[in-house]
């Protein structure tokens, strides 16, 4: 692999997206949030008023797409076509729409190759659920981020809580129990590390310190 990426898969509330943008800060690499495609995807085609069910539409959509993820210290943002499109992915017409679309094996082939095209010069970090077994399985450097399920459950409660909603600990909790059971047995990418990966248990960690450890990897790796 020409240029270097390193992949930060996880489950839900590990604190991959945080690791994988500081981590890109340090470095200068460009950034990918691939847990944004499908509903990136769902925008476009609804904006384009495709069809959820014309596959060939969307592989041809999902070819054009001009995709990028500038981000500071702060956070992330998700721009389109030249336009930021961060807020109207959270809307539940977009959610829809992305499960729609994931479906199709043909788009999800398409949808590969727009997160490969985000590794450009001189470098990518990625965050996401099958990058390092599936996206890119020539990776420099891959990273498998966990939790415990209570743990992740706490953080994804404090930070909903922070934003102004009502929520109950005990229904995230369940929530994540059930995804974390259908990304992990699903027959399709399935929420595991990757045989090269490096697993770092963030249960009791800061996100300084999951840093300092994902920093220590890349300068082993001769990346930083």
């Amino acid at each position: 692999m020409t240029v270097p990426v390193i992949t930060i898969d996880g489950p839900s509330g590990a604190g991959k997206g945080t690791a994988a943008r500081l981590i890109a800060l340090e470095l200068g690499f460009h950034l990918l949030d691939s847990g944004a495609i499908y509903r990136i995807l769902g925008l476009a085609a609804t904006d384009a008023q495709i069809e959820l069910d014309d596959i060939d539409s969307l592989v041809s959509l999902s070819n054009s797409l001009d995709l990028s993820f500038p981000y500071n210290a702060e956070g992330t943002e998700i721009v389109l076509n030249g336009v930021s499109v961060g807020d109207q992915l959270r809307t539940q017409a977009v959610a829809d729409a992305a499960s729609q679309v994931a479906v199709h094996p043909p788009v999800r082939e398409a949808l590969m190759g727009l997160q490969r095209r985000q590794a450009r010069a001189p470098g990518l970090v990625g965050d996401g659920r099958d990058l390092g077994t599936i996206v890119f399985p020539d990776a420099n450097l891959k990273i498998f981020l966990d939790a415990s399920v209570e743990v992740r459950a706490e953080r994804r409660y404090l930070e909903l809580i922070q934003s102004g909603q009502t929520v109950e600990r005990s229904a995230i909790l369940r929530d994540l129990e059930i995804r974390d059971v259908r990304d992990r047995t699903r027959k399709v990418a399935p929420l595991v590390p990757a045989d090269d990966a490096y697993v770092i248990d963030s249960s009791d960690k800061t996100a300084a310190e999951v840093v300092a450890d994902v920093r220590d990897l890349c300068r082993a790796k001769g990346l930083a």
